[in-house]
């Protein structure tokens, strides 16, 4: 295999100089597997980037992404629409539960769709005859992106004030804090547009409480801000149901999906919008300014259409529940085992393991954290980095032999850190 050097790609997130690794460079990518430059094949435990649920290569969403691009390469959604971008649409509708929400508006990116959500419910607000409403509220520790606006209120610390990042009219409180929430809300209700939440927050794999979220859907209905559920990531399945706010006691006003929607195959995001914030926008023929070149074009829409009929064929959801458990188990094993394993987080195929340090405390060096990453990958899988340790975010179709392959690597992470501890 000829070595290709990266040269002229500049990578995310790592430094320019740490790219020029073949064991980085992914050659080809089949179910559950990845092969990588350097010859080398590892158990992707990740999803790719949490967004290829139903594995690599699926030939359902190809062949229908191909008929596509013969038939109609692309439509604009400035003034036009297709056939296409309907029907999913309206599939999306369904998957969501019938009734709950009236239109759907797309984006290319999660990203992209927080920042048009934070726009909307603005505009929703000055529709409403409440002008003073620009407030958006995050929570402390979130991810929702690194555009210019879902980099303002993402809550982790990514550099905010090195960009410039304006986040004047952002609020952060601490999830599963109702003290907080309510203080903030007591003071500055009236003034908020929107609160914006991840049901499981994606840096580390917190869930949100059963008592937050009903405090929080109550607190929407008493102050009046819209109520918006971040599922870029546990959107398709990933939380063993659908989408994991159906088991909300109150519907998001909007609802984001990204991640799983296509499979990863295209540059795809959607807001599931809600009946009282449309009928705002009908009643005034106000035209909401957020358009993007390349969203819900005609392949975005077949690749959509596709992938939730995988779900349907393969009763994908059921064999997500299953899998859920099965990684209950697995890491209930690991920190009965690991004296290193701080606690294990998350919910359904969304988790995370925390790590100890020598004091007990979480381990925090990034460098120590990494060394972990690297015992797992050369024991034959790749797991994605969290705050205070790794994240386990396997496919929805991983079979028993993969479970078995990741929890063997994960094993062999652990141990090697745990010898290293003792020494």
């Amino acid at each position: 295999m000829t070595e290709l050097r990266a040269n002229s790609v500049w990578p995310a997130l790592v430094p320019l100089a740490a790219h020029n690794d073949p064991g980085t460079q992914i050659v080809a990518a089949s179910g559950t597997r990845l092969t990588f430059g350097d010859g080398t094949e590892s158990l992707c435990g990740t999803s790719g980037l949490w967004n290829v649920n139903l594995g690599y290569g699926n030939e359902h969403i190809a062949e229908a992404v191909h008929e596509a691009m013969l038939r109609a390469s692309y439509v604009s959604l400035f003034r036009y629409w297709s056939e296409d971008i309907e029907a999913a649409a309206a599939q999306l509708r369904d998957a969501a539960g019938p009734g709950r929400y009236a239109r759907v508006l797309f984006t290319t990116s999660g990203g992209s769709a927080n920042d048009a959500v934070m726009k909307l419910a603005r505009h929703f607000a000055i529709l409403d005859g409440q002008p003073a409403r620009k407030t958006i509220v995050g929570l402390t520790g979130s991810y929702h992106g690194l555009t210019y606006g879902a980099h303002a209120l993402s809550g982790d610390d990514l550099g905010q004030p090195l960009y410039g990042v304006d986040s004047r009219q952002i609020r952060h409180v601490t999830p599963n804090d109702l003290d907080e929430l309510e203080r903030l809300l007591s003071a500055t209700g009236d003034r908020v547009a929107a609160v914006i939440v991840e049901p499981v927050l994606g840096s580390g794999a917190f869930p949100l409480n059963d008592e937050y979220v009903e405090r929080l859907c109550a607190l929407r209905d008493h102050h009046g801000f819209l109520l918006v559920a971040d599922e870029v990531a546990t959107g398709f399945g990933r939380t063993g149901q659908m989408f994991a706010s159906e088991s909300w006691p109150g519907s998001p006003d909007l609802l984001i999906a990204s991640k799983g929607l296509t499979n990863g195959t295209q540059a795809a995001a959607a807001i599931l919008v809600a009946e009282r914030v449309t009928e705002r926008f009908r009643g005034s023929e106000s035209v909401f300014v957020h358009a993007e070149t390349q969203a819900g074009t005609p392949v975005v829409g077949a690749a959509i259409s596709a992938t939730i009929d995988e779900f349907e064929r393969s009763s994908v959801v059921d064999q997500a529940r299953h899998l859920g458990r099965t990684l209950d188990a697995e890491l209930d094993a690991i920190r009965a085992e690991y004296p290193s394993v701080l606690e294990t987080r998350g919910l359904g195929n969304f988790r995370a393991v925390a790590l100890a340090d020598r004091e007990g405390e979480p381990q925090r060096e990034p460098t120590v954290l990494a060394g972990v990453r690297h015992s797992i990958r050369r024991a034959g899988a790749i797991v994605h980095p969290g705050p205070d340790g790794f994240q386990l975010v396997p496919a929805l179709t991983y079979t028993d032999d993969d479970v078995q392959t990741l929890f063997a690597a994960v094993r062999a992470g652990l141990e090697e850190y745990d010898d290293a501890l003792r020494g």
